[in-house]
């Protein structure tokens, strides 16, 4: 429309300034002429060198002169009879002249601020508006002043749709956008009554305010309005039009358009609703603050009735239900607006947090945007309510407040369940990616992971004995030693602390930093001797996500929770495309998934049972500040984590965990079909090693075998030789490469001076670890246990 109109308005600007430029060639004649007159005499034909470079001086464009000759010709004969019409002419041309330059300037300034195209109406959405959703589509989370429940023009009930037409645009059906008989019909319709009772916009025009204008008051948002509102009628029919109108429109109370209204006001479907209640909905639209039945009971009962008055005079209804339902009471059933409602309020707000990272600033403002994200809905209700059951009914005797858990597919890195606490309302804090803390021997894994793949067998056997390296000393859970030679796939299973310190030397700090970040580590890990015994503080997310890694066969995929963002036009901004990235050759990671087997088949892991294959970890920080357990089946990876917020110790252990674990594991598993882990390698002594080891070389490190258990009757566990537990004297051995002494103190208060009674007193056991042979491993098969009950303190596990 505005390149049509463009062409005309050029050409009346045309007109206006021709005329304005015959006006000043008159002024200038006109002077001429005076002067002329009072200089010369009448004989004097010809004018002055003076009077002629004035005229020149004044003189216009050469085109403008041109196009004016024939005013020049009419003002030189009207200013010679000095006849008073040409100043009547030319005051009016010029009045005119200037009145419409003003009115085209303006309105081409209007028609510049019309959009391109009105294909808007069917898409349109508040600015700022997100709505978030399931994998299934379930909505989680509604941003905004968003509709909730969109319906079609076949679902809104007839009693509605009459209401509405009637209140507001009786001739709905017969204008092309606007109604001037109706415009005039409520002017005079509000003189008479003293106030707003009827208005003069029609329901396209309505949508045309919603849509593309703000609700200020002023003639050109009017003509704006007015325009558009043609333009609506032009493109679209009058059952759209209804439609997204009734969609759209505020209702009061928070409610946009007339399900979500039906809900809040009388909490029930549109298609339920009663004639009364139709016309109270109507009824609200001309002042939703004052006419809401909520806010304003008395107000909405008197406008509610002028509706039903409205519908009788124009035959929609009859006379005797207008009455019958004038007389009715104003009820309402409130309820709570549905697009308040938040699932997964912890998932939610993470998505939130990462939008920023996939689209920008300007297209979140714009609003409109629906969020696909990856949760399984049923999982997330299934873990949200095994976490709130855990902490009402173990956390008190336990003294654990808060838990924690995530569940990821390893195969693509969907995060499919996200739950970061209990108590939401009061604390937003998400202790799955919000929280760093110490893992304790979930962290082990990958140290033995960095092992493996270093090439050093799963067979291999370490003494379990007191172990002190450069003055660090780790204590098995009890600070219980068994002096024997353990493999390493039992050493995991029971959560050995010394031998899983004394791999980290022979394997180094780097490579296991290395490796723990290729599989989903991103916190940063502190290389120290206690790293292998989880003291560098980690989330959840990050930790789940890595054990992922094992289960997808050594390949990694980055947890993620958006899968796609689209504008309200359907247009896709963002698509998650994630690629994988191999962290561990396939061999090390099938041998990593049979020792972690192992921890559950009979280790600590016991409790996370459920009746098919499952791999995974227990661990405990110090004091059982933590508790943990993070498990896998081929399709889904689970991380669980117990404590408090503040960081106190607990009573519990690492089995409760494993216990939850299992609880939402046995639910989520009735969707997956049973998969067997890939089989181990065919070589699995003497294997080529794909990480290079960094061995350590501490300045000092040895095992003390003093405080190494013995039956009950007394005899040296098996696996450890009479040598490491029997008193000896002090001696002095020569190695090629370091020689350590240590002195126990003396353990009796007795004194006894003779050489035999010295030797009982010394318990030093001094010995070279990387020149001294190791004493035989005893295989024995990994025995099952049962986690310990919680105990009043208890040390790194």
């Amino acid at each position: 429309m505005v390149k049509k109109f463009n062409p005309k308005l050029k050409k009346r600007l045309s007109q206006v300034l021709h005329s304005i430029a015959e006006k000043l060639e008159i002024d200038s004649n006109s002077n001429d002429e005076n002067s002329s007159v009072s200089i010369e005499s009448p004989s004097t034909s010809q004018p002055s060198k003076r009077q002629r470079r004035r005229r020149n001086s004044l003189s216009l464009p050469e085109g403008i002169t041109h196009l004016s000759g024939q005013v020049k010709q009419f003002s030189e004969r009207t200013l010679r009879d000095r006849s008073p019409r040409f100043w009547l002419l030319l005051g009016a041309s010029v009045s005119l002249g200037g009145g419409a330059l003003v009115l085209g300037m303006g309105v081409l300034q209007l028609e510049s601020g019309l959009p391109d195209s009105v294909e808007d109406v069917l898409t349109y959405a508040p600015p700022g508006t997100i709505t978030i959703k399931a994998s299934d589509g379930a909505v989680l989370r509604e941003i905004g002043n968003v509709t909730h429940e969109k319906l079609k023009i076949w679902q809104i009930s007839e009693p509605v749709k009459k209401a509405f037409i009637a209140s507001e645009d009786r001739r709905f059906q017969k204008h092309r956008g606007v109604d001037f008989p109706g415009i005039a019909r409520a002017i005079f319709a509000n003189l008479q009554a003293g106030g707003v009772v009827e208005g003069g916009s029609t329901i396209t025009q309505q949508l045309a305010r919603i849509v593309f204008l703000n609700q200020g008051r002023n003639i050109g948002r009017k003509y704006r309005e007015m325009r558009l509102a043609k333009e609506i009628e032009d493109n679209f029919t009058k059952d759209q039009i209804l439609e997204r109108y009734l969609n759209l429109v505020y209702l009061g109370s928070g409610a946009y358009g007339v399900a979500d209204a039906a809900w809040v006001y009388f909490s029930k479907p549109v298609s339920d609703l009663t004639l009364v209640e139709a016309a109270t909905l109507a009824g609200i639209v001309p002042a939703p603050s004052v006419y809401s039945p909520l806010e304003n009971p008395q107000a909405a009962k008197e406008r509610r009735d002028i509706v039903l008055k409205t519908m009788q005079a124009q035959g929609v209804i009859t006379a005797q239900e207008a009455e019958e339902a004038i007389a009715s009471p104003l009820e309402v059933k409130p309820s709570k607006l549905k697009r308040l409602e938040r699932q997964a309020p912890y998932f939610t707000d993470y998505i939130e947090k990462e939008l920023t990272k996939h689209i920008s600033k300007e297209a979140i403002a714009a609003g409109g945007l629906t969020v696909e994200t990856t949760l399984n809905s049923r999982w997330q209700q299934a873990a949200e309510a095994k976490l709130e059951s855990a902490v009402e009914r173990y956390g008190k005797w336990q003294r654990f407040s808060q838990a924690a858990m995530v569940a990821i597919d390893p195969r693509n890195g969907q995060i499919r369940a996200m739950v970061g606490g209990t108590d939401f309302r009061n604390n937003q804090f998400n202790r799955v990616t919000q929280a760093k803390r110490q893992p304790g021997s979930t962290f082990k894994t990958f140290v033995y992971a960095t092992a493996i793949a270093a090439g050093i067998s799963p067979n291999k056997s370490f003494m379990d004995a007191e172990y002190v390296v450069d003055g660090y000393k780790p204590e098995n859970y009890g600070d219980s030693y068994s002096g024997a030679q353990v493999p390493l796939r039992t050493a995991l299973a029971k959560s050995l602390n010394v031998i899983a310190v004394r791999l980290l030397v022979d394997v180094g700090w780097n490579p296991i930093v290395k490796l723990a970040q290729q599989m989903g580590i991103e916190s940063k890990l502190q290389p120290t001797y206690s790293l292998a015994l989880g003291a560098s503080e980690v989330n959840l997310l990050e930790l789940t996500s890595a054990y992922g890694t094992l289960a997808n066969k050594g390949i990694h995929q980055k947890a993620y929770g958006i899968s796609r963002i689209r504008d309200r036009k359907g247009n896709i901004l963002y698509q998650a495309q994630f690629q994988p990235q191999e962290a561990l050759d396939p061999n090390t990671s099938s041998i990593m998934t049979w020792m972690l087997q192992g921890v559950v088949d009979g280790g600590t892991g016991v409790p996370a049972q459920i009746g098919r294959p499952v791999a995974g970890k227990t661990g405990t920080s110090d004091k059982a500040r933590d508790l943990w357990f993070v498990g896998y089946i081929p399709q889904l990876v689970t991380g669980v984590w117990l404590g408090n917020d503040n960081n106190k110790e607990t009573w519990g252990a690492s089995s409760m965990a494993a216990v939850l674990w299992r609880q939402f594991m046995l639910e989520a598993v009735e969707d997956i079909p049973i998969e067997t882990f890939p089989n181990l390698p065919n070589q699995i002594e003497g294997r080529k090693a794909t990480i290079k080891a960094e061995p350590i070389k501490p300045k000092r490190s040895y095992y003390n075998f003093s405080t190494v258990r013995a039956t009950s009757d007394g005899s040296p566990i098996v696996g450890a030789t009479n040598e490491s537990i029997q008193p000896r004297r002090r001696r002095r051995i020569r190695r090629s490469r370091q020689t350590v002494t240590y002195n126990q103190p003396e353990s009796s208060s007795r004194r006894v001076r003779s050489s035999s009674s010295l030797r009982r007193r010394r318990t030093t056991v001094e010995r070279v670890e990387r020149s001294a042979p190791a004493p035989a491993a005893v295989p024995a098969p990994a025995p099952k246990f049962a986690p310990p009950a919680p105990p009043a303190s208890r040390k790194e596990e």
